[in-house]
């Protein structure tokens, strides 16, 4: 790991992060991705098919997973993996309920308004390996609790054919109504422009490769995505009084992410020291030490600032996907911080339970995006409408400035429509 001291150095580093995900150059796997979109849109369910025989190695006779598959998909699960999805689906479910009741109403402000909708369909992406079953309960149970009516998901199937019986249980829990064992750009053309299969859907989310997320990027516009999502991340304040153990180990769990980047922000060189040992000490309790220790050195950063205000700062302009603060008092320092996806609090917190388990979708924001993003929510299942319920009195009292304003813009038939109504 790099170790930095001083704000403005730390400042200079960390703002020379790579391009995101959304700055994906166009370069020669983009070309090739748009030339499978164009061949599934124009071919339907056979380009599916060739490309699945290609890429994956499995002929399909059907794209479509059955409803007996699913249900025996159970018996290959374990029980207590079994239980734990389900917390973590009631956990979800009850975190974004009440997300719902505060954020997506309808509004009436006499005659002026708005209508809230929910997506009708979407389509959901999930790897085939390994499984992601979090994923699944991340993405499609807001959906869900939004009022999305038709779940689509698709997935790559493993060389056996089928599908992991993990998915399967996963999705089944989440509230998938259906399932597809296709993977790769090919799913997300399929999602966007429909097949004889798979029915076209609104917005599609999830994560996947980079084949994946070119192809997201390709087919916005016809559809609408979750976003394009990067390497994941972390950035740990930590003050003299943290405990060196704790965070070690989220440092070393953001190591396990393919090209994680995961940060120290700290007021104390003491707790350098100590982090560096404990890292060491618990390398050797994993079983790939060795990549999690390459990926560390490749993206890992430690740096030694005077205060918090400063590590806030530091943060801030960081924008990281997770924010885990092992300061005393943290809470107090919750309302400074204006750039993270999630912040996570307490001596205790672990950046793992927000990934898993605690309610909130650990879909969020990467490479800075922050700043300008949300978590996935509620509100990206729903879709607002407009009221505007014109009487005579409204008329009247905004009519001869609606017909100022057309004029002054060359309109001619604009004001004249008002005018017919004020007469």
């Amino acid at each position: 790991m790099r170790i930095i001291k001083g704000f403005e150095a730390a400042k200079e580093a960390l703002s020379r992060r790579g391009p995101s995900a959304a700055a994906l150059e166009t370069d020669e796997r983009e070309k090739d991705v748009r030339t499978w979109i164009d061949d599934v849109r124009k071919r339907g369910d056979a380009a599916v098919r060739d490309y699945t025989l290609k890429f994956d190695g499995v002929k399909l006779t059907s794209l479509e997973v059955s409803k007996k598959q699913i249900a025996a998909a159970y018996d290959q699960v374990d029980a207590r993996l079994l239980s734990a999805m389900k917390l973590a689906a009631r956990r979800i479910r009850s975190y974004h309920t009440a997300q719902k009741r505060n954020l997506v109403r309808d509004g009436d402000r006499g005659g002026l308004g708005w209508k809230m909708r929910p997506l009708n369909r979407i389509g959901v992406y999930t790897p085939g390996f390994p499984p992601l079953p979090s994923s699944l309960l991340m993405v499609v149970t807001p959906a869900k609790v939004a009022g999305v009516k038709d779940v689509i998901l698709m997935t790559p199937p493993g060389k056996s054919g089928s599908v992991s019986p993990l998915t399967l249980v996963a999705a089944d829990i989440a509230g998938v109504d259906r399932i597809f064992s296709v993977g790769g750009a090919q799913a997300i053309a399929a999602l966007a422009f429909g097949t004889e299969s798979v029915p076209a859907v609104d917005k599609v989310c999830g994560p996947g490769n980079v084949y994946v997320t070119l192809a997201k990027k390709l087919v916005y516009g016809v559809v609408g995505i979750d976003g394009l999502f990067g390497p994941s991340e972390v950035l740990i304040i930590a003050d003299a009084a943290a405990n060196p153990a704790y965070v070690a180990s989220d440092l070393l769990a953001q190591a396990e992410h393919n090209l994680g980047s995961a940060v120290l922000v700290t007021t104390s060189q003491s707790m350098v020291d100590k982090v560096m040992q404990e890292v060491e000490k618990q390398l050797g309790e994993l079983p790939d030490s060795e990549r999690t220790r390459d990926s560390l050195g490749l993206r890992g950063v430690m740096a030694v600032v005077a205060n918090i205000n400063q590590a806030i700062e530091l943060a801030n302009l960081y924008a990281p996907e997770h924010l885990l603060l092992q300061v005393k008092d943290a809470a107090s320092y919750v309302d400074k911080i204006s750039n993270a996806g999630c912040i996570v609090l307490g001596e205790k917190g672990t950046v793992a339970l927000g990934d898993y388990i605690a309610g909130p979708s650990h879909v969020l924001p990467t490479g800075g995006t922050a700043r300008f993003s949300s978590p996935l929510n509620v509100t990206d299942f729903v879709k607002l409408t407009s009221v505007i319920d014109v009487d005579a009195a409204l008329l009247k009292k905004l009519g001869p400035a609606a017909q100022t304003l057309a004029k002054a813009e060359g309109l001619e038939a604009h004001a004249k429509a008002v005018e017919r109504r004020l007469r």
